[in-house]
């Protein structure tokens, strides 16, 4: 198990994490104190817990918009399946048409 010291508003904290996800680890703590930053700018220092809390809520409220966009484009790419689904089987039929047409016609030109 590996382990990652990450900074958050100027404190230390050892994280552990799997081996191999230091980096990532890494990553998501510049990010979080980023944020915390971003906070801190906006409304002072309040207090680590409080940052925190804010900021968790911020994040949260992002994760909650990216799960909305996310089902949207689902949703969307859903309807795009059953278009191209309904495409399909009309493709199928026009097909089916165009051999029977082709068989009365080929009937007719015998007659």
């Amino acid at each position: 198990m590996a382990h990652v010291t990450v900074s958050i508003n100027g404190r230390q904290y050892q994280v552990a994490c799997d081996d191999g996800q230091e980096a990532h680890l890494s990553r998501l703590g510049k990010y979080v104190d980023n944020r915390v930053q971003e906070l801190v700018a906006a409304v002072g220092q309040a207090g680590d817990a409080r940052l925190l809390v804010m900021v968790s809520l911020l994040l949260a409220d992002e994760l909650s918009d990216a799960y909305s966009e996310l089902d949207t484009i689902s949703r969307k790419s859903e309807g795009v399946a059953r278009i191209i689904e309904s495409e399909e089987k009309i493709s199928t039929k026009l097909e089916s048409l165009a051999e029977r047409i082709e068989g009365i016609a080929a009937g007719l030109e015998g007659a």
